[in-house]
């Protein structure tokens, strides 16, 4: 079963992520970035889902850090954001996001089809 880690800080965005992921995938949930990056290099996921808006060290941050690390830079991450301004999308693609959605999610078919796709794209998944 594919390992997905949920970095978010809000209680109520993980459960409902959760809820839409555990069928299919290993869930395994950080509450902010500082908890994350150890964790991601202990047990290393198929793909991370990360709130832009993080306390204390923010997703772009996390981001960088990720990229920046041997052991991760493979993994693809999808931006989880309620930034959904015009212009969003591509300022977070174009900060080495792999795929951007938006919360609340309303369909949760959006979010499963982003990572089935990039699941199939990562080679080493």
């Amino acid at each position: 079963m594919k390992h997905i880690a949920v970095i978010e800080d809000n209680p109520d965005n993980r459960l409902l992520v959760r809820v839409i992921l555990e069928p299919l995938y290993r869930v395994t949930e950080y509450e902010s970035g500082f908890e994350a990056l150890p964790g991601l290099r202990q047990a290393v996921p198929d793909l991370v889902l990360l709130d832009v808006s993080l306390p204390g060290m923010d997703g772009t941050e996390v981001l960088r850090q990720i990229r920046a690390d041997p052991q991760l830079r493979h993994l693809p991450v999808i931006a989880l954001t309620a930034h959904a301004m015009a212009g969003d999308r591509e300022k977070y693609l174009g900060a080495g996001f792999s795929e951007y959605v938006t919360k609340p999610i309303v369909d949760e078919n959006l979010l499963l089809e982003a990572i089935s796709r990039l699941l199939s794209q990562n080679p080493s998944s």
